[in-house]
C-alpha cells in the first residue's frame, strides 16, 4: 500500500505595523500582502482612525488592526502577544519636524519612549522577532554639504531629530546588549500622494493643483534655499523590507543620492501643472524653523552593495506623479 505524502503546509509569517495609517505604513501592508504575509497594524485609536491611506490602496480589509499606545508599555505588550509576529516595522510617533516645535514632549515620547516599549517587548515575548525602526536624515543635521552615511555623526537641530536619534540608539544598545535582530533605517525624505497637506511637499502640490484649477490664492513657503534629497516612498519601503531579510542586523541610509533645493522641487510642481511658480509664490518669514538644516545629502553606497537597493526614482518624476495623482480627484 502507498504511503501519500501530505504537502507541507506553507508557512504565512505575521508582520505588525505600528503606525499602518500612514504614508510608509500603507504602502509596506501592500508589499509585505503581496509577499504573503498576514499583516497586522496598529494606530492609537482603531475605532477612530480613518485609515483613508489603506482604503485608498484598496487593502483595508485584508489587513487586520488593533488600537496602541506606543508609550504605554501594557498596551505594547497586549498587542504583541496578541498577534505574535515573526517581524515587527516601527513607523509609529509624531512623524512632523515642523510640528515637533510645538509639541516636544509629544514627539519625545511617541518616538523614543515607543520605541523602547516595542524593545522591551521583544526581549520579553520573543527575542526572535525581527525589529525595523524607522529612522530619520535628520539625525545628521548639517553635515557642511557633505554626504551622510552611517558613520556619520548625529547633529539634530529639531525635538525630532532628538528623538529619532534617542531611538536609533536604543536600536544600537539592544541589537548589542541582548542579541536581538533590531535594525534601523536611516530614511531620507520620501513622499506619495498618501503625504497629508502638513509636509510642505503636499502643501506645495495641492496649492499648484488648485491654482490650475482656476483658484486665485497664493502660495507662502518658508526658506526655499533648503536643499533636500526627495525619493518616491513606495520604494523606500522595499528597502525596510530587505533590511528585515539580512542574515545580520544593520543600519541602513535609504535616498536617491540627489539633492535639490526646496525652489527646484516648486519649479517642477508648478511646470507639471502648467504653471510658472514665480507668478504663484510668497516668501514669508513667519514660516521659517528656529533651526533648520541647509543641505542634506546621502551616501547611499552601502544600500546598494548589500541590500541590492537603488531608488529609481528621482525628484522631478516624484514632482510629476504626485501633481498627476492630485489632479486625477479634481
Amino acid at each position: 500500500m502507498a504511503i501519500r505524502h501530505d504537502p507541507v503546509p506553507k508557512v504565512t509569517r505575521t508582520a505588525l505595523i505600528c503606525g499602518i495609517s500612514g504614508q510608509d505604513g500603507a504602502y509596506l501592508a501592500r508589499l509585505l500582502l503581496d509577499r504573503g504575509y498576514r499583516v497586522a497594524g496598529t494606530s492609537r485609536d482603531e475605532q477612530m482612525s480613518g485609515f483613508r491611506n489603506l482604503d485608498r490602496l484598496g487593502i483595508r480589509d485584508r489587513v487586520e488592526l488593533a488600537s496602541m499606545a506606543i508609550n504605554d508599555f501594557r498596551s505594547v505588550l497586549q498587542v504583541m502577544a496578541r498577534f505574535k509576529p515573526d517581524e515587527v516595522y516601527n513607523l509609529a510617533g509624531q512623524s512632523s519636524v515642523g510640528l515637533s516645535f510645538e509639541q516636544p514632549v509629544e514627539t519625545l515620547e511617541s518616538i523614543s519612549v515607543g520605541t523602547l516599549n516595542i524593545l522591551e517587548g521583544i526581549r520579553f515575548l520573543n527575542p526572535d522577532v525581527r525589529l525595523y525602526n524607522a529612522g530619520s536624515s535628520e539625525c545628521f543635521g548639517d553635515t557642511d554639504g557633505l554626504p551622510a552615511g552611517e558613520d556619520t555623526p548625529f547633529r539634530p537641530r529639531s525635538p525630532y531629530a532628538v528623538a529619532k536619534a534617542a531611538a536609533f540608539w536604543e536600536v544600537a544598545n539592544y541589537r548589542e546588549a541582548y542579541g536581538l535582530f533590531a535594525c534601523s533605517g536611516i530614511l531620507f525624505n520620501h513622499e506619495s500622494p498618501l503625504r497629508p497637506e502638513r509636509f510642505v511637499t503636499q502643501k506645495i502640490v495641492r496649492a499648484a493643483c488648485r491654482i490650475a484649477a482656476g483658484s486665485h490664492q497664493r502660495l507662502a513657503l518658508g526658506n526655499m534655499d533648503i536643499q533636500r534629497d526627495w525619493g518616491w516612498a513606495p520604494e523606500y519601503v522595499e528597502a525596510m523590507w530587505r533590511m528585515m531579510q539580512q542574515e545580520t542586523a544593520r543600519d541602513f541610509v535609504i535616498a536617491t543620492g540627489e539633492t535639490h533645493s526646496l525652489a527646484e522641487f516648486v519649479q517642477h510642481v508648478f511646470a507639471a501643472a502648467g504653471l510658472d511658480w514665480h507668478e504663484h509664490v510668497d516668501h514669508d518669514k513667519s514660516l521659517m524653523r528656529p533651526t533648520d538644516i541647509r543641505i542634506s545629502r546621502a551616501d547611499t553606497s552601502r544600500a546598494a552593495e548589500q541590500l541590492g537597493w537603488r531608488a529609481q526614482t528621482h525628484m522631478p518624476e516624484v514632482a510629476r506623479l504626485m501633481v498627476e495623482a492630485e489632479r486625477s480627484k479634481q
